[in-house]
């Protein structure tokens, strides 16, 4: 998700600080970024010059200080309320007092994420859609102090960037991870329960209901993990029984069967 917010960033012409954890991932999302645009190049979309432009314009580094001058920061580290509360208090000590400070998170409290900085007018969801150079759709999701000139600018951001924005308030899930979780559950409960195969259930959406990938082939795409958590957020914070985890999904997450990332989930990798 990160490497794809800072394609796309770049694309439109800003300037872009790229930061991850070490200088191993910051060479991979360059390289999936310059894979990505190759595509457009091969396709006549684009020039190799105009490739070139936008790399140039993204600058890699590991150490969030390094994000102090930037006036808009978006996260988009793991979907864990601990380890993102760490990324913003660090934020808001480096950066400026009028940046804003985005989150990528698809179920986390922006409000809760917000009152741990010293600046939650400042604060707002920013929650794009994966693959982010492809999906339209950003959901900004304002909390409960986000300052009406904060939604506005964030909103014009997201147009600059060739996104639709659609404002959400501030609730477990949002819109679309409260829709589509659930989806995902119940696909695994029909799994467990021997109602289909992974191929069965993933070709009903697909040709029944114009998906364009089954809710298994997506889960293990976003990651079984973080399926896993988002939806312990949402039984969590709502409090409602259809939001209990699938024990199967449970079971393949303790096996480690992450999806695509670990080489094996609904399917093999």
């Amino acid at each position: 998700m990160g490497n794809g917010i800072a394609h796309v960033a770049a694309q439109t012409g800003f300037a872009v600080t790229l930061c991850e954890v070490d200088e191993a991932l910051c060479a991979k999302a360059l390289g999936t970024i310059g894979k990505n645009l190759q595509r457009g190049v091969d396709k006549g979309k684009m020039t190799a010059e105009e490739k070139a432009a936008i790399l140039a314009r993204i600058n890699p580094t590991t150490k969030l200080e390094d994000l102090a001058a930037c006036d808009i920061v978006v996260e988009a580290v793991v979907e864990n309320f601990e380890v993102k509360k760490k990324v913003f208090q660090t934020l808001d000590a480096v950066c400026g007092p009028e940046a804003i400070l985005a989150s990528n998170t698809s179920s986390i409290s922006i409000t809760k994420l917000a009152a741990t900085t010293g600046r939650p007018g400042r604060v707002i969801g920013m929650h794009f859609m994966n693959p982010v150079p492809v999906m339209q759709l950003v959901e900004v999701i304002r909390g409960l102090g986000t300052d009406d000139a904060v939604m506005t600018g964030v909103f014009d951001l997201a147009k600059a960037m060739g996104k639709v924005p659609v404002e959400v308030n501030d609730y477990p899930g949002f819109v679309s991870t409260r829709v589509l979780r659930p989806m995902i559950n119940e696909a695994v409960y029909c799994l467990m329960e021997g109602v289909g195969t992974p191929e069965a259930i993933d070709t009903v959406m697909k040709l029944g209901m114009n998906h364009p990938m089954g809710p298994l082939t997506l889960a293990d795409l976003i990651g079984l993990d973080t399926c896993l958590f988002i939806l312990n957020v949402l039984h969590e914070g709502l409090g409602d029984p259809k939001y209990r985890p699938c024990p199967l999904l449970v079971k393949m997450v303790d096996a480690g069967y992450l999806g695509r990332k670990s080489g094996r989930g609904f399917y093999k990798y």
